[in-house]
């Protein structure tokens, strides 16, 4: 659902707040270490092959393409395996919705 379909319509001092349960999808950045590769396929796994061919990769960590409720999942995701996460940075939203 996209915030605009809502019924009542979605209130927008939600929009990108962890409230943001809509489809909107958000540039986020990750921050971690990574081990052999670990952490981005577990990224990877989660968004699925079409959306995990759009990982940026950066010096010390990845930007992916995702809605805002998906982060906690990563997040404990990524910290089941002892993966240490020094920041997590959402950025502004896509034109993009999760389908």
């Amino acid at each position: 659902m996209k915030n605009t379909d809502a019924e009542p319509s979605y209130e927008t001092l939600e929009i990108g707040t962890p409230s943001d349960y809509t489809s909107d999808v958000y540039r986020v950045y990750f921050e971690v270490r990574e081990h052999e590769g670990m952490v981005k396929k577990i990224i990877s796994d989660f968004l699925g092959a079409e959306r995990a061919e759009k990982i940026g990769t950066l010096t010390h960590g990845y930007e992916v393409e995702l809605p805002i409720q998906c982060i906690p999942e990563i997040v404990r995701l990524l910290t089941n395996e002892n993966i240490a996460i020094y920041q997590v940075i959402r950025y502004a939203k896509t034109n993009s919705t999760w389908v």
